[in-house]
């Protein structure tokens, strides 16, 4: 194969190459200084198929299919990390050899990028993609700049068009399984490419990079292509596009054959009983992402959007550290004490400082302790099941986090229980749990274990509010527990810590775009 070929006389004029509705007015920031750095970096590139919509790709609807020369692709991939790109796996369906996935995001539009990187011209039927095209060099060679994106010569993507929906649409295994037809979009690029091209160029081209694949077999493959062709002349021209192109399969014939009908029944099986994630995971991300503010900071409007905006994409759960779920264990314990209340040997369920006041039969400090105890378990292994997940390329939005620094809230707590009790006249009780028994020591112990064993989270954001506009925000609750949980926050310094400490006394909106722009930056 010929690489060294000057492509000029393939093209009628420039005009052509200019897509027809490249946009300027919806080009997002990031894609256009994306492709302005590629051209300054001299990174061999084009926008390999789907010219004819360039607009979509330029405003973030579509993906960017960018094919890339191999020996570019480190100062490539250098340059997408710079701009804040992160490199991502597709769910096993939709994943492909040679081509890398890579998530941008615009905060101004406050919309994710989606770059294909094809290292090779791969074509083939989405479950299986078996051929490679081997002309990636004089097809890039063939690109030229338009009014954003380096574009191939048209007559160079039509060829690899055409051939692309032939091994996609006229084998007999598809025509059976329905799929034969070109879908409206496919419709609209052939007739797109096919407008701006001469035969004399496709022919030559197909001599000199393609001598496998004959005129007449292309020529038929057009004709296939049409929707009056008929099924049985469709499916020939298929077995014959699949013949010769097997020089450059991944598999034979019969191996690919297997693949896809095994393929297209474990997806089948996969959608009606798990329902699958059709969405991404991330490479090396800081996943653990906690949201920690006082009452009226806005945390549970901040983490639904939040959480819904890295959903849209990226496999992403939430878990709330303050009500953790509960293990077996907790709900046995629970029940338990749950039976002494109704039975009336203590009092229901209450705070710290109720409870240090209640009377009963029996102390209601032991069962305070237990549910403590029970809390930090729960709140330990929630943090577990958040790194598994996060192992796997999982995003995790922690709804509150157990912090040292924060006493009133999700750290531990009996320690301090037992010194407020011990400082009270009703410590010296006989019921009332001792300050030195073992079971106390025992229990204070429990506790402090399970949370010295969690880990800080990948990134910390503090919502921090004035406390008087925290008290305004929570109309529905005691002023004074509002203000008491939101001065504590608002009066700790964070200098020393990790923490990313955010204004959010501002708008929502405000708010929520200073939080995307930092999460994204540090994931």
């Amino acid at each position: 194969m010929g690489t060294a070929v000057d492509i000029r006389p393939f093209i009628p004029d420039v005009s052509p190459l200019k897509p027809r509705s490249e946009a300027r007015a919806e080009e997002l920031h990031l894609v256009r200084e994306l492709c302005q750095h590629l051209a300054a970096s001299n990174i061999t590139y084009c926008h390999w198929k789907s010219n004819n919509v360039l607009e979509r790709s330029a405003s973030g609807q579509n993906d960017l299919d960018l094919l890339v020369r191999p020996a570019d692709v480190p100062r490539f991939v250098a340059l997408l990390r710079r701009l804040g790109f992160k490199r991502a796996e597709a769910p096993p369906e939709k994943q492909m050899p040679a081509v890398e996935d890579y998530f941008g995001y615009d905060a101004a539009a406050d919309t994710f990028i989606h770059v294909h990187a094809h290292y090779q011209l791969v074509v083939g039927h989405d479950l299986s993609k078996n051929y490679r095209l081997p002309i990636e060099e004089p097809y890039l060679a063939s690109a030229v700049q338009g009014d954003l994106f380096k574009v191939p010569a048209p007559a160079f993507e039509f060829v690899v068009f055409v051939l692309r929906m032939a091994i996609k649409h006229l084998p007999w295994d598809v025509l059976l399984g329905g799929e034969g037809a070109l879908d409206a979009g496919e419709r609209q690029e052939f007739a797109y490419l096919q407008n701006r091209v001469h035969q004399e160029q496709v022919h030559e081209i197909l001599r000199r990079h393609l001598p496998h694949i004959s005129s007449d077999l292309f020529e038929s493959c057009l004709r296939a292509l049409q929707p009056n062709g008929s099924l049985w002349q469709r499916a020939k021209v298929g077995q014959q596009v699949q013949a010769a192109l097997q020089i450059n399969a991944r598999r034979a014939v019969l191996m690919d054959l297997c693949l896809k009908y095994w393929r297209r029944g474990t997806l089948a099986l996969r959608r009606r009983i798990f329902s699958p994630s059709t969405r991404y995971r991330l490479h090396r991300a800081n996943a653990l992402i906690a949201i920690v503010g006082g009452d009226g900071a806005g945390k549970t409007t901040a983490i639904d959007a939040l959480h819904d905006w890295l959903a849209k994409k990226f496999v992403t759960t939430r878990i709330h550290l303050g009500k953790p779920a509960w293990s077996w264990s907790t709900r046995i314990t629970r029940g338990t004490l749950k039976v002494g209340q109704i039975l009336g040997f203590y009092p229901p369920e209450a705070s710290m400082t109720e409870t240090l006041t209640q009377q009963a039969l029996l102390s209601p400090g032991y069962p305070w302790l237990l549910r403590e105890v029970c809390r930090a378990r729960d709140r330990y292994h929630n943090i577990v099941r958040a790194q598994r997940f996060a192992a796997q390329g999982g995003l995790v939005v922690l709804d509150r986090f157990p912090l040292p620094q924060i006493h009133s809230m999700d750290g531990a707590q009996t320690q301090r229980f037992v010194c407020q009790l011990a400082q009270r006249t009703q410590a010296k009780e006989p019921m009332a749990p001792q300050c030195a028994s073992r079971l106390t020591k025992l229990l204070v112990h429990w506790e402090e274990r399970y949370y010295q064993q969690i880990p800080p989270p990948d990134i910390l954001i503090v919502l921090r509010v004035d406390p008087e506009i925290a008290v305004q925000r929570k109309t529905n609750e005691d002023a004074s527990a509002v203000r008491a949980r939101s001065t504590e926050i608002w009066e700790l310094n964070w200098e020393d810590t990790d923490a990313h400490v955010v204004d959010a006394s501002r708008g929502k909106a405000e708010v929520l775009a200073e939080l995307k722009a930092l999460i994204w930056c540090k994931l």
